[in-house]
């Protein structure tokens, strides 16, 4: 059996850090200044367009995962 590749490879941060961003920008109206005020807060520093960057990659298959096949 392949293995799959890791989509989190070569990203500076936790899988966890950006999980939690993507969740955040996706599930509420927030901005990604938004997003990397509320990680500051919790003692994260990454910039906004970093945010935006995971959002374009994650951010579809995250949104598939949580309304794709509960939704229509």
């Amino acid at each position: 059996m392949a293995q799959r590749k890791n989509p989190f490879k070569r990203h500076r941060f936790p899988r966890e850090i950006i999980l939690l961003a993507v969740r955040w920008y996706c599930r509420y109206p927030l901005s990604c200044r938004d997003v990397r005020d509320l990680l500051a807060e919790r003692g994260v520093t990454v910039d906004a367009s970093t945010i935006h960057r995971w959002v374009r990659k994650f951010g579809p298959e995250i949104r598939q995962r949580a309304y794709g096949r509960h939704r229509s």
